[in-house]
This record gives structure tokens, sequence and C-alpha cells, in this order.
């Protein structure tokens, strides 16, 4: 079985992370974001992933080389060169997508975080006997969305409504697709979008099923939903009885810690809290709600809140940032400054 992954463009939401890394590999809960999609597609027997690219090839080719081994799977780049949507790569990659054996394969979108049930939508693709099937979560507020409006006894997707002013449903897609090869045919090797112009197509032929998505699941592809998205992964590290979380004193709520990070005393975190490889955190620190990137230094009495610390960055003693600020790779913030909401001077 084979599955395609979106890895996008220039993640530009999520600058300036993404001015040295391509967006799939920011680490969310101390891995790379894409690579809690190949464990759960490994999990479940997939054997090739194939990554549909158009930024930063190289650093994707590093990643490739990296994990293949690691994980036993093959792991194979699609380059685009011109961006082509979210359906053009599938017609770019067609050739790879599909083999003798006919069965269908996985699509998802690369800022997906979720528990990824993916063997139980194995089994409702092949219940349905449709052509497609589509992942779909609940919301809160479905005026924001396309929402997809179906029968809920079967799943059958009946239309598409963009950001309705009326309510016709609470149900969105969820950014995860197992297609029968035949979907391929159905797409243009041209910029295109699979959700406006294929599925609806798929839908009026009703061939097209959503499966509702159970626990969490976030788009993380803009910083506060990435914030968002750590607490959510974290409370289901802690709901499945994780040995990976943190304990003690000085722990708040869900803190996630690599074994290799230096902690000294008197500090606080969380909840919410990630502390990557190779971190080191001085004495009398206050961390909640944020990300600190492998090789970062917090030094002494500073404070980060709702933050993402990037790589080998350093915020000097007694600082203070909070609200949404981003360090890209290699910041230094001064000693004793207080951002808010802003990019701090370095």
């Amino acid at each position: 079985m084979k599955a395609l992954i979106l890895v996008g463009g220039f993640g530009t939401r999520l600058r300036p992370l993404t001015l040295t890394v391509p967006k799939p590999l920011i680490d969310l809960g101390n891995k790379p974001m894409i690579l809690h999609q190949i464990e759960a597609l490994k999990s479940i027997g997939v054997t090739e992933v194939i990554l549909a690219i158009n930024y930063q090839p190289e650093a994707m080719a590093r990643f490739l080389k990296d994990y293949e081994s690691k994980l036993r799977i093959k792991i194979t780049c699609s380059q685009e060169t011109e961006p082509l949507g979210t359906a053009g790569p599938l017609a770019l990659a067609k050739d790879k997508l599909i083999d003798e054996s006919g069965s269908p394969f996985f699509v998802l979108n690369s800022d997906v975080i979720c528990e990824f049930p993916l063997e139980k939508m194995i089994k409702f693709h092949k219940a349905h006997g449709g052509e497609a099937s589509i992942m779909v979560t609940k919301v809160d507020e479905p005026s924001k969305y396309g929402v997809v409006v179906m029968e809920e006894t079967t799943g059958k997707v009946e239309r598409f409504v963009e950001k309705p002013k009326t309510f016709v449903g609470n149900k969105i897609n969820a950014g995860i697709y197992l297609l029968n090869p035949s979907v391929l045919d159905r797409i243009e090797l041209r910029p295109t979008s699979i959700e406006r112009e294929v599925f609806p197509k798929i839908a009026a032929d009703r061939k097209l099923y959503a499966m509702v998505l159970t626990g969490f699941w976030m788009d993380i592809g803009q910083p506060r939903d990435y914030i968002t998205g750590l607490e959510l992964y974290l409370d289901a590290l802690r709901n499945k009885g994780s040995s990976k979380l943190s304990s003690g004193s000085h722990i708040r709520g869900n803190v996630l810690i690599d074994e290799s990070a230096v902690i000294e005393g008197g500090c606080v975190f969380g909840p919410d809290v990630a502390i990557g490889p190779e971190c080191v955190v001085e004495e009398g620190v206050t961390l909640s709600r944020c990300t600190v990137m492998r090789g970062a230094r917090i030094n002494k009495h500073a404070c980060i809140s709702n933050c993402i610390i990037g790589w080998n960055s350093t915020v000097g003693q007694g600082a203070c940032i909070e609200d949404t600020i981003i360090l890209g790779e290699d910041v230094y913030v001064y000693d004793k400054i207080a951002c808010n909401g802003c990019v701090p001077p370095s």
C-alpha cells in the first residue's frame, strides 16, 4: 500500500522558522510534523510514502536519507516545477502511485495532526465500495470553513458548502483521504484543487464517502493553531498513559522533555510544553504553552509563554517573551527584554 503526503509550499505563516527548514520538518512534540504521519502510515502496512514537494528539496532529501533506513519504509519525492495545488501533485505522481495491485492509496495534508485512525478508514473504505473516502471532523464554528454535507447513516457525501451563512452541518474536511486509483483519471496535470474541483464531481456521481474522525484534530499551519495542536497532542499522550511525559514538583500539566536536555533547578514548566534534544534551560526559568526546539538555550529566570523557540536560539537572562512570538533558527534575544506579540530585537 502507498501514500502521498502533500508537503506544500513556502509555509509563510510559520516564518521565520520556514526560512531555513521546510514546514513539514518543523518539530511538534519533539519530532518533525511529517514524521507523525509517516509513522502512522508505517504502522498500518504502508510500504511507500511519496512526498509531493515544491520548496527546499535538498532539505527534504536529507530527511529521506535519515529516516528511510530508521523506519524501514521507502520514501521518495515527487518534485513540482510549479505549484500544482492539492490535486495536481497526484497527477504528477501518478506513475509512482499506481501498481499492479490496484490498491487504494492514502493522501494526507502535511499540516494535519490527529490520532490517525487509518486502519479504521481502510475498513470504512472497503465497506462502502465507493471511489473515494475523506475524513471529516466536527467544528464549533462551521461558518469559517468549507462544510461537508453527508448522509449521517451511510457517510455518503451529498455536497460541499463553502463558508455557509446558515447552518448546513458542522463537519469539515480533515485533510486525510483514501482513494481508488481511478480517481487519478479525473485529475489533469495542472494546478488543481482536490477539494473544489475533484471531490464535488465524485460526490455528484455518488461515489464519495466521509468518515467522522474521533479524537483530536488540528491544522497546525499557523502559530496559534500550532500551539493548540501541541496541547491536543500532549493531552492525547496523557490519555494513553504515555511514559514520555515528564513528572515532578516543577511540572504543571503536560510537559515533554527530551532525555538529552539539561535542566537546572528552580524551573516551572507547563502546561503544554515541549523541550527538544540538546536544549539547556538554566535555573529559575518559567515555560508554558511553548516549544523549545533542538539546541536552544534559555538563560536564568527567563519567562516564555505561547511561543515557539527555534533551533539553536538563545533567550537571554530575565527576558520575557509571550503571545505567539516565533524565533527562527539561531536567534539571540538580549537579557531582560520584554516582548509581547512582536519580534524581539536580536
